[in-house]
């Protein structure tokens, strides 16, 4: 039985965030404007407003505006301030035990605009300092080179990531930090959520959406970069150290079918393809058929060279990093082939952003995955964005505990039906600013940060109820699971 399966002696257990959602530090040591520096919080807003603007993208009159902006607050340039905390607040992580901590490096600390001919060296060192804390409180670092942080000038001056120009710019970002980290770092996620492109738009490309004649073609295109970009990242890593585990990463989008109808059956079938599509690329090599298929069917017009085939061909990933949160369903009389084209499942509950909680579904995407690729998988997001209330100094987050639990079981079960999974990335492990909301008061941690949406309060770091139950998966090994 499932239950009887123990863990690798190995098995890296910790959390994931990314640099522009905890940093905060905007501009300081020399740092340039990313994307996520223009993603204001919109008071007032309902969280079903917030999504929809999300998902709509970003204008050129938007990027223009939020860079002369005085008056409105932008959560991401602020985070938790972690740039300055990073000491104490890994060291709370070493508490519960972590055994690897995943974060990414922001490309504008790095290299300001993306054009300079040499990185920042104040940048660089700063890195240094955070990687050599995460592995001398004995955490393995996985490290994401791009998690939505494209400097703006890139979108001013380039359009976004569907001009070719910028595979060269990324390149250079790519190898200084391969350079610098391949004695150190072991685990690379060349780009975050690579397949967010409906659901993230402006973060994913950096493309505004009326700055192309044809928003949808320049999408992929720009995706199609992005594949180009990561097998010349993979080439050159690989060249450097040989042991580099260089992989890439989607966010589980794949849907259930609402019923048997076979229109349902094989809308969600066509869906599904089209999510495995991102990796199918980066694992085979080669643009599948049904791809093509539905490019040529939907006028979506992409530039793919015989060089650019022949670098994909050569550098496949070596493991799948996964974000999954909860699971979609689609009606074939209701949804289309739009992955945010969805219909609610009356069989599960959501938190208040409308997030399906599914543990079960944890378990039918990691072995669909497995079943597919045969790579090593790397849980790298997995939480429960809640609201969480502090009383008499305590934070009672058992719905965040019954949650976790109940996902590390299907894992469990899956890794017993033979998935190799390497590592599993509780997401914001300490509360940090949401990725889609701006929100602070959208709350994942283990630790409470007190600050509110508007980056008012202490910054005061205290350990919820769920930090002692994860301390205990961890010094247990899986073992005690229980909430």
């Amino acid at each position: 039985m499932f239950e009887n399966y123990q863990f690798p002696k190995d098995f890296l257990w910790g959390g994931a965030i990314a640099a522009n959602q905890a940093e905060g530090a905007f501009q300081v040591d020399g740092k340039g404007i990313s994307l996520a520096d223009l993603h204001k919080y919109h008071k007032g807003k309902t969280n079903d407003e917030i999504s929809e603007e999300q998902h709509k993208g970003v204008s050129l009159a938007d990027i223009k505006a939020s860079i002369e902006d005085k008056v409105n607050y932008y959560p991401k340039r602020h985070g938790i301030d972690f740039y300055h905390t990073y000491p104490e607040d890994l060291a709370l992580l070493a508490e519960m035990g972590f055994k690897t901590f995943r974060t990414s490096l922001d490309w504008t600390r790095i290299f300001p605009t993306g054009e300079e001919e040499e990185p920042n060296e104040a940048g660089l060192k700063y890195y240094d300092q955070l990687i050599d804390k995460i592995i001398e409180l004995g955490m393995e670092p996985i490290i994401t080179i791009l998690h939505y942080e494209t400097p703006v000038e890139i979108v001013l001056n380039y359009g976004g990531w569907h001009n070719r120009k910028v595979i060269d710019l990324f390149e250079k970002y790519g190898k200084t930090v391969l350079d610098r980290y391949n004695k150190k770092v072991k685990y690379w996620i060349v780009i975050n959520q690579i397949n967010l492109i409906q659901f993230e738009p402006f973060n994913s490309t950096a493309i505004p959406y009326d700055a192309v004649d044809d928003y949808l073609s320049a999408t992929y295109q720009a995706v199609h970069n992005q594949f180009v970009a990561s097998a010349k990242i993979y080439e050159y890593g690989k060249a450097l150290n040989p042991d580099l585990m260089i992989g890439t990463m989607l966010a589980d989008c794949t849907a259930y079918p609402f019923s048997c109808d076979p229109d349902d059956i094989v809308l969600a079938m066509k869906r599904n393809r089209m999510e495995y599509f991102f990796a199918d690329v980066q694992f085979q090599g080669e643009y599948p058929q049904y791809a093509l298929n539905y490019f040529a069917e939907n006028n979506i017009n992409i530039e793919i060279t015989d060089e650019d085939k022949a670098i994909l061909q050569k550098n496949t990933m070596d493991y799948l990093a996964l974000s999954y949160y909860y699971s979609q369903m689609v009606d074939s009389k209701k949804n289309d082939l739009d992955p945010a084209s969805i219909t609610p499942n009356p069989h599960l509950k959501a938190n208040p952003w409308g997030w399906a909680v599914d543990p079960k579904g944890l378990y039918n995407a990691l072995s669909q995955y497995w079943d597919r690729y045969h790579k090593p998988i790397i849980i790298a997001e997995n939480g429960f964005g809640m609201y969480d209330k502090l009383e008499d100094g305590e934070i009672h987050d058992d719905y965040r505990i019954d949650y976790l639990s109940a996902h590390l079981k299907e894992m469990k079960r899956a890794m017993y039906d033979g998935v190799e999974v390497i590592a599993y990335c509780a997401w914001g492990p300490i509360d940090i600013v949401s990725c889609s909301s701006a929100q602070m008061e959208k709350r994942y941690g283990f630790i409470y940060v007190d600050l509110d949406n508007e980056g008012n309060g202490t910054g005061k770091r205290i350990k919820k109820d769920s930090f002692s139950w994860y301390k205990k998966v961890i010094e247990s090994n899986g073992e005690d699971l229980e909430a």
